[in-house]
């Protein structure tokens, strides 16, 4: 529920600033606004307000149609739409989702759109991807000078990296500590993820105890990596549809070595009932080594509803521990975390220094969003691909306005990328088709921008179907 209310709230005050970015710049130009919506409102709206005749007028629940009101066409009316799919800016005399070309039969006027010079009408158009692309600058900011940035430097991370199989089988080996891509010294474990996955790049110099190692990443990693992660999410609801009450697991590409170290014995669990105590160090379950938490962790999934030996350090002595591992396979610890073995940095800022600070990190997100893009083209990325759901899982499950304003900020950046495209009844269509109008001094027939305007609409409805779908899927498959 507080995911879904989080989904709900951000993607309002997207949109809501998306349409503000219209509105403002039609009225800097002297544009009419007819209507200015957050959500759609076939038929009916929940609530609409307009001001004429010197006061405002409110109706809610109310037919779209009203004769009294339309007496007043250089008003804009404000409302809400029962259809919680975005929301709309009706600009006067611009084909689009609320007027089609009959609608533009008689001749231009002074006020409309389509009788303004194609460079402002370009900018009525971008004003929507800008405002929402300086919005999420602006949030970064505001995040930024409010509670600082944390940080943990690869340098910090004395003990090497924890690696997954896929990537154990490019080369790499436990605890390696990655010195180079490309090249280029990674700074943070984020950087290494973007580097060989998201940008595909293949040249690697690790640190293998006194050794310096190079490797080189296959091409298709990336794919490969989607097609595991898909089917390891596959599996894990499999798992949780079997037991109600089974906590998923997230697939674990690359991390840092923390030793499984007890930090706390929870009373009357397995781990209580075997003689566990604070400060023994994990190697191994069942004979299968496993020193890092996500080994140790990994292992005892795989050995849910059963009994394991545990080899463990008890002040510097090796000893074994036989315990029944519960249905959600875990044995009631809790362990030392990243903070008890690496510095983690923290760094405040000033206003004056959030502001470059905030806007090179936005700019970077959207760069690592573009690289991430080419993947929606393979087979993996389309399977990977979310809707609504996918959206809000990304939501923390519990209250945190930092976490809250982040996510919102990055769903901005996406608005603002995916509005760009040049598809047909998103901004980027229209951008491309004013663009073409400046460059060849023709300007589009409005029955053209229609039909445009309609082929783009069903490509829009089919990959939200199609993206949803994935969700449901997921959820029953």
């Amino acid at each position: 529920m507080i995911q879904a209310i989080q989904l709900i709230l951000a993607l309002s005050f997207l949109v809501l600033i998306h349409e503000l970015g219209h509105f403002t710049f039609a009225k800097i130009f002297h544009v009419r606004v007819e209507k200015f919506y957050l959500f759609f409102n076939p038929w009916f709206s929940i609530v609409r307000f307009k001001k004429f005749d010197g006061k405002w007028h409110v109706k809610c629940f109310a037919k779209n149609e009203d004769e009294e009101w339309a007496k007043h066409p250089e008003n804009t009316e404000w409302g809400i739409g029962w259809l919680p799919f975005g929301g709309y800016c009706a600009i006067a005399g611009m084909v689009d989702e609320t007027h089609s070309s009959e609608d533009l039969a008689s001749e231009p006027q002074e006020w409309e759109f389509r009788s303004k010079p194609a460079w402002q009408r370009l900018l009525i158009i971008l004003g929507g991807i800008l405002v929402n692309f300086l919005g999420a600058i602006a949030i970064f900011i505001l995040l930024l000078w409010h509670w600082g940035q944390d940080s943990l430097p690869l340098r910090n991370v004395t003990t090497g990296l924890y690696y997954s199989e896929i990537l154990q089988n490019e080369g790499f080996e436990q605890r390696d500590k990655i010195l180079s891509i490309n090249g280029v010294e990674p700074v943070e474990l984020s950087d290494v993820v973007q580097a060989i996955i998201i940008e595909g790049k293949r040249d690697v110099v690790v640190l293998r105890g006194e050794d310096t190692v190079p490797l080189t990443m296959s091409e298709d990693l990336g794919t490969r990596y989607l097609a595991l992660q898909n089917e390891f999410d596959r599996v894990e609801r499999d798992k949780a549809r079997a037991d109600k009450s089974y906590t998923k697991q997230r697939y674990t590409l690359i991390a840092e070595w923390i030793p499984f170290v007890v930090d706390s014995v929870l009373p009357g669990n397995a781990a209580d009932l075997a003689g566990i105590q604070v400060g023994d160090s994990v190697v191994a379950v069942d004979g299968v080594p496993a020193a890092s938490h996500i080994q140790v962790k990994q292992e005892l999934q795989q050995h849910a509803c059963d009994s394991v030996t545990l080899d463990f350090y008890r002040n510097g002595e090796l000893q074994q521990a036989r315990l029944f591992i519960g249905d959600q396979g875990i044995m009631g610890v809790t362990v030392r975390w990243i903070d008890y073995y690496f510095n983690i940095e923290h760094r405040s800022y000033s206003l004056r220094r959030a502001i470059p600070a905030g806007i090179k990190y936005g700019w970077n997100i959207l760069a690592m969003y573009v690289k991430q893009f080419r993947l929606v083209f393979t087979k993996e990325g389309a399977q990977s691909l979310g809707g609504f759901g996918a959206i809000g899982s990304m939501f923390p499950s519990s209250w945190s306005w930092y976490s809250f304003w982040h996510m919102t900020a990055f769903l901005s950046v996406i608005l603002a990328f995916m509005n760009f495209l040049p598809i047909p009844a998103l901004d980027g269509g229209y951008i491309l088709f004013l663009l073409v109008e400046i460059i060849t001094r023709r300007k589009p027939s409005d029955k053209f921008l229609e039909r445009a305007n309609e082929i783009g609409f069903w490509v829009l409805i089919a990959l939200l179907i199609f993206a949803n779908g994935n969700d449901i899927l997921k959820l029953f498959f």
